[in-house]
C-alpha cells in the first residue's frame, strides 16, 4: 500500500512540476490573442455568438491569411483556463471531426473593449513588454549578487529610466 501512495504522490509531483514549468503557455497565448484581436472579434457589440477558428480569422486579418490550426491550438488551451467557451457542432457526419467554436467566458469578456473604450487587453499586454520578459530569465542574478537588477542587466538602465524614454 505505501509503495502505490508514494508512486501516485511522484506521479502527481511530476505532473505538477510540468504544469509549474509550462505556465508560461497561459500568458504568451493570453498575449498572443490579445495581439490579434480575438476578444473583441469574437464580442461583435455583444453578440458573443461562437465562431469557428475560420470565422475569427476572417475577422482579425480581412486579407486573409493566417493559420487557422495554431489559432486553435491556442483557443482550446486558453479554454482549459476559463478564458473562452467551446462549442462542439456535431454533423452526425463520422468522416469528421466535430467543428469547434469559441465564445468569450466572463474572463475573456475583461479582454474586450467596453463602451468607454476600456479593457484589460492592455494590462496582459504591459505585462509582457519585451523589455519585462528579457529581465525575468536573469532574476536568479540578483539572489547570486544583491546589487544586481534584472532589469538594469537586461536594458541597460533601470525600469524607470527606459521607460521614461520608450513608454509603451
Amino acid at each position: 500500500m505505501g509503495d502505490v501512495q508514494t508512486a501516485e504522490s511522484s506521479n502527481k509531483a511530476r505532473l505538477a512540476i510540468m504544469e509549474l514549468a509550462n505556465m508560461i503557455s497561459v500568458p504568451m497565448s493570453l498575449n498572443a490573442i490579445v495581439r490579434l484581436n480575438v476578444p473583441d472579434a469574437i464580442w461583435q457589440g455583444g453578440a458573443n455568438t461562437p465562431l469557428s477558428v475560420v470565422q475569427i480569422l476572417s475577422r482579425v486579418l480581412p486579407s486573409g491569411g493566417g493559420d487557422p490550426e495554431n489559432l486553435q491550438r491556442i483557443l482550446r488551451m486558453l479554454t482549459s483556463y476559463g478564458v473562452f467557451d467551446e462549442h462542439l457542432n456535431c454533423s452526425g457526419d463520422d468522416s469528421h471531426s466535430p467543428e469547434r467554436k469559441y465564445s468569450l467566458t466572463d474572463i475573456g469578456k475583461t479582454l474586450v473593449t467596453d463602451a468607454e473604450g476600456l479593457s484589460y487587453a492592455p494590462y496582459v499586454l504591459q505585462h509582457h513588454q519585451d523589455a519585462l520578459m528579457r529581465a525575468w530569465p536573469l532574476v536568479h542574478e540578483a539572489v547570486l549578487n544583491p546589487t544586481s537588477e534584472p532589469f538594469v542587466k537586461a536594458n541597460g538602465e533601470g525600469a524607470y529610466s527606459y521607460y521614461g524614454k520608450k513608454p509603451e
